[in-house]
């Protein structure tokens, strides 16, 4: 049982109690007089309980507002608790320190009540101004926090490419407004959610990632950077936005704690790219195709330059001309028929160059070079890998020869067996390549040459009918050189002319002597022996007179100056009938040089001896221009 004590030995226990708390205590009795205070509230405002007992609070306790401006007793908080008995709390308000320094405090004013009526107030303060300071260093701290977080934002905006980042459980911790562009997203819709469920994205091809196998998330788990070019992120409208990106982990402690994301939308890069690629590799078809023309061409080229004109003014060349004039400006096929070496391709030239296509290629093509298995490849071309040895695409003589001319010379040495796809190509103007699937159309006009009787071919077997008919819609046959003699002089002339400047050589002309032996000539050869026998001709000439003599050989050289009778002469000759042979073999020169001895067309140049020499032995045999 706890004995009874007086009021008096209980204050000091009560004293105690309220000198025990941390914050500042006072009581008002409900005249506003200060009844009691605790050691908190002396050491806060730096009174005295001698001080401030018995006297009106308002009196001795200075307090106000937070800018310092005073309450009128009537307005006082601590005194409206006697007014209304309410609890009244205030967190913004000054204490005053009685050495005249404020303190900011947060009170609360609790009224005691006596019959239901408020008897008195008791205040609880607190000096808040190391909270305040601490809350102002927080709130400078929040400040230049949020500064920092503009100006980076501004940073962030500033980028072309999109950035956003993830904390260490892949939620979105911030965007630019890049990857607001680029994703369609608005990123305070997207900020603290799981990246892989509002940020689609896939492989290339739009296969969907599992979240464990998703390289953004790689960055997260082991600490490493990693970099992806070839995948594709999804427009928040459906569409795919193909990208490349680096995910960089944050790493605290030497753990990863969050990574940041910076892509490039590359749209417009793959676009140029595919259309750099499509132009790299039309260039190269280009220059693979003008790599074969060259190498087709070059021949022709060589030809050309032989050949500016076709010369000639016999009735046989005249009538093949009027044929090349007529059939030149149709589309017909045309197959030209001669011996080797009469001009086939030169008449094929003709009909190319007077055709509506003359500024298209004209492209030869050698059958009888071609081996059977390389038939296709050369006329169709290939791809690569096709079959052993095709290494590059390679294009076929065919589609060079698309809007223009193609030429195929010796096209009776054809393979039979091969004939039927020359003739599908021909009469459908498409074929494919070796070793691919896809049609190529072709426009093009085929002249054939031969020196062959296809008919004959045709009846033996040898060659197909129906391609023979898809060839010789309009035949063209070109006489041997034997056949036009009129054209012998003016080709060999035409020929010394060209090897003479070729050889940088003074020009040569033809003798009177040089022209009857042209002309004695059966020429098997026809204009390509001729060409070779002028050319010989002038290697083995040393001065000013041509030695055809030479060039064709001791038998057209002695046909040229014998008559019949000299054909019988005995093995041998005597003295006299020497001497007359030698008379007479002068008395022909001279009446082949007109009685000229003088001159590169004189007789002494005819022989190869001096003039002199030959007035020296006109005089010893006694050789008058009237001698027969």
């Amino acid at each position: 049982m706890v004995d009874e004590q007086t009021p008096g030995q209980l204050a000091p226990q009560h004293q105690l109690i309220l000198d025990s708390a941390g914050e500042g205590i006072f009581g008002l009795d409900r005249d506003g007089r200060v009844t009691f205070s605790n050691a908190a509230a002396s050491e806060i405002l730096g009174w005295t309980l001698e001080d401030v007992i018995g006297h009106v609070a308002h009196d001795v306790h200075h307090h106000s507002h937070a800018d310092g401006s005073a309450y009128p007793l009537s307005e006082c908080p601590i005194y409206a608790a006697l007014k209304d008995g309410q609890v009244h709390h205030a967190a913004d308000e000054v204490f005053w320190h009685v050495d005249g320094s404020c303190v900011p405090v947060e009170y609360t004013s609790t009224p005691m009540f006596e019959d239901g009526r408020p008897c008195g107030v008791v205040v609880v303060f607190r000096d808040i101004s190391e909270r305040r300071k601490i809350e102002q260093q927080r709130q400078a701290a929040y400040d230049e926090l949020a500064r920092l977080q503009a100006e980076q934002q501004l940073i962030l905006d500033a980028a072309g490419e999109g950035i956003y980042g993830l904390a260490a459980d892949g939620r979105l911790t911030f965007g630019n407004a890049a990857s607001a562009e680029i994703l369609g997203w608005q990123v305070e819709d997207i900020l603290n959610k799981k990246a892989h469920d509002v940020h689609h994205h896939s492989h290339g091809d739009g296969s969907n990632y599992p979240i464990e196998d998703c390289p953004i998330y790689a960055a997260l788990q082991d600490g490493e950077v990693h970099r992806v070019d070839d995948e594709v992120f999804w427009h928040t409208n459906g569409k795919p936005v193909p990208v490349e990106y680096t995910s960089t982990p944050i790493l605290k402690d030497g753990k990863p704690n969050g990574a940041v994301v910076v892509f490039r939308d590359v749209t417009e890069r793959r676009r140029i790219e595919r259309e750099r690629e499509e132009a790299y590799a039309e260039i190269k078809a280009l220059k693979d195709q003008l790599e074969q023309e060259r190498d087709y061409l070059r021949d022709e080229i060589e030809v050309t330059t032989s050949f500016r004109d076709i010369i000639g003014q016999s009735p046989a060349l005249k009538r093949t001309l009027a044929k090349v004039e007529a059939v030149a400006a149709t589309t017909a096929n045309v197959l030209i028929l001669g011996e080797s070496g009469v001009g086939k391709e030169m008449i094929a030239r003709a009909i190319h160059c007077e055709s509506e296509r003359p500024d298209k290629p004209l492209i030869k093509v050698n059958c009888a070079s071609i081996p059977k298995d390389l038939f296709e490849s050369e006329f169709f071309g290939h791809v690569r890998g096709a079959f052993t040895g095709a290494h590059k695409d390679r294009v076929g003589r065919l589609q060079l020869a698309n809007g223009g001319t193609l030429f195929l010379d010796e096209v009776g040495e054809i393979p039979l067996s091969l004939q039927g796809k020359l003739l599908r190509a021909l009469q459908e103007q498409e074929f494919e390549r070796v070793g691919d699937d896809e049609t190529t159309k072709v426009d093009v006009r085929v002249v054939a040459a031969t020196n062959r009787n296809l008919e004959d071919e045709v009846a033996a077997g040898r060659f197909r009918e129906d391609l023979y008919y898809r060839l010789s819609v309009f035949p063209i046959e070109l006489a041997p050189l034997r056949e036009r003699v009129e054209d012998i002089v003016p080709l060999a002339t035409h020929f010394l002319d060209q090897l003479c400047a070729e050889s940088a050589r003074d020009p040569i002309k033809l003798t009177r002597q040089n022209i009857v032996m042209l002309k004695k000539h059966g020429w098997p050869g026809n204009v390509r022996e001729l060409r070779n026998v002028i050319e010989r001709a002038v290697i083995l000439t040393k001065g000013a007179r041509l030695r055809l003599d030479l060039a064709l050989g001791d038998i057209a050289a002695s046909n040229a100056v014998r008559d019949e009778s000299a054909r019988d002469t005995p093995a041998f000759l005597t003295e006299e009938e020497f001497r007359q042979r030698e008379k007479e073999n002068l008395v022909a020169a001279l009446r082949a040089a007109d009685w000229r001895v003088w001159g590169p067309d004189g007789a002494a140049a005819m022989l190869g001896i001096k003039p002199s020499t030959l007035s020296y032995r006109m005089n010893a045999f006694n050789i008058e221009k009237d001698a027969q």
